[in-house]
């Protein structure tokens, strides 16, 4: 009897499962596998909202499994160990996995394959199914990857997506082949307390009232703060509980601008996923380095302290750290803002941002979190890097009203309308009944002028601020 191990990464879902569809045609048995990596917890990607959204997943995809007639394996350790494990026991002749981008997804590939060879077994590596389009698919003449996001868009337009692929009806799982208990959200502390659940199921449910109820208005109100008219697909896309192929073909069959913007965000993941394909240093290092001189001392860690806890005296960029603790996800353009603000106008290391949104970040990957904050410190594929975002003028544009603020920042609840964002021009006696919110840690001219001073090469052309 053939069989073939279903390696499952970050594509935890039945529906528009290549490598699993693969096995199933070219097994009698398929033992579906999760190997909690050692090595992942090692680096520190394993953050609590995530691990929680991991386990919802995995707890989801073995109840769609047994409904199957399966079941999913979970195993922890060294990946390249346990896979080669459970590929003796069950005596499997093959393993399929989906391609993943980053450094460590190579490593662990061209390790496993190594090992796999050993044995006698095969390797097959999935194209296509967390991302779009395979990176490196999409190429320039003149290099390995696009560095500019719009001629990439343009010709990742014009590429035919491959069509889904429909859930199995039956998964035969082999005997002997045994599995540690799955992972409980309940067993984690540290937890955001506005989390949201995770699954294919209930992704699919979100996506379902998304192409019926919000896509329509995407174009026009995405940017919206209050409004909070984004999908809040993010979370499902990073674990695969949604595969971005069938968004693409479904969101294209809604059809309307709301549906083409969607699509556009997808096709900005794929453009970062092929960006960190071709340089995966990228994920710490420098895309194009400015040869910024970033503060550092006493005065930059409170600085940044005040940024993480949303203390800064800016409303809006408060209002979104807030977002980010209590919810582990933030609206887009809150995290345009507030990484604007502390690489441009606090003038802090884009690193120190990465790694507290990875903290806490349900949607947090590398390729996506690494490379938009480098788009947005300017060391990364933005055209503009001295590019500036002013949080009130943004803040007077995307929160007119100044909902999304109140929402988050209570002490200024009382604040009506636009006033809200500039706490600090009320008269003296009103400032006092607000006392308990902080002045601003820095006037922004101030910061501004200290980014156009900052030891980098040469004088900044400065464009701004929008």
């Amino acid at each position: 009897m053939a069989t073939s191990v279903v390696l499952f990464t970050r594509d935890l879902r039945l529906h528009d499962h290549p490598p699993l569809r693969a096995a199933l045609d070219r097994s009698d048995a398929v033992v579906p596998l999760f190997v909690r990596d050692r090595a992942v917890d090692a680096a520190g990607f394993a953050a609590p909202n995530r691990l929680a959204l991991l386990a919802d997943c995995l707890r989801d995809l073995d109840s769609g499994l047994r409904d199957r007639g399966g079941r999913l394996v979970v195993r922890s350790g060294d990946l390249v160990e346990e896979v080669c494990a459970v590929a003796g026991v069950a005596e499997a002749d093959e393993v399929h996995l989906a391609a993943d981008v980053s450094a460590h997804a190579h490593r662990r590939e061209e390790l496993l394959r190594s090992a796999l060879s050993a044995r006698g077994c095969r390797l097959h590596v999935h194209d296509a199914v967390t991302t779009v389009l395979a990176p490196g698919s999409v190429t320039p003449a003149s290099s390995d990857h696009f560095a500019v996001f719009t001629p990439y868009f343009r010709r990742w337009s014009e590429r035919a997506v491959r069509e889904p692929l429909a859930a199995p009806r039956r998964v035969r799982v082999p005997d002997g082949v045994g599995s540690e208990p799955l992972p409980a959200r309940g067993d984690l502390t540290g937890l955001s307390p506005g989390l949201p659940t995770g699954g294919e199921r209930d992704a699919r449910k979100r996506l379902t009232a998304w192409l019926r109820g919000g896509i329509a208005d995407y174009a026009d109100h995405h940017d919206d703060l209050a409004g909070d008219a984004t999908s809040r697909l993010s979370p499902d896309l990073h674990l695969g509980a949604l595969s971005p192929v069938e968004l693409v073909h479904r969101a294209r069959r809604a059809g309307g601008p709301g549906a083409e913007a969607f699509v556009r965000q997808l096709a900005w993941r794929d453009f970062h996923h092929q960006v960190l394909a071709a340089r995966p240093h990228a994920s710490a290092a420098d895309y194009r380095t400015r040869h910024d001189r970033w503060r550092t001392g006493a005065a930059a860690e409170a600085d940044a302290a005040a940024w993480r806890d949303g203390r800064t005296g800016y409303p809006v960029v408060d209002a979104a750290m807030r977002q980010l603790r209590h919810e582990g996800w933030m609206h887009n353009r809150g995290r345009l803002l507030v990484a604007s603000f502390l690489t441009k106008t606090l003038y802090v290391d884009w690193r120190v941002g990465a790694r507290h949104f990875l903290e806490l970040l349900v949607d947090g990957d590398v390729a996506n979190n690494q490379l938009n904050w480098q788009w947005a410190a300017g060391t990364g594929t933005d055209t503009r890097p001295h590019r500036v975002l002013n949080p009130t003028t943004q803040a007077r544009r995307f929160d007119p009203d100044g909902a999304y603020v109140r929402r988050w920042v209570p002490e200024l609840a009382g604040l009506a309308g636009r006033s809200v964002h500039e706490p600090w021009r009320l008269a003296k006696a009103a400032r006092a009944a607000y006392d308990a919110y902080p002045d601003p840690i820095v006037d922004l001219s101030e910061g501004l002028d200290r980014f156009r001073r900052a030891p980098g090469p040469g004088l900044r052309r400065l464009r701004g601020p929008p």
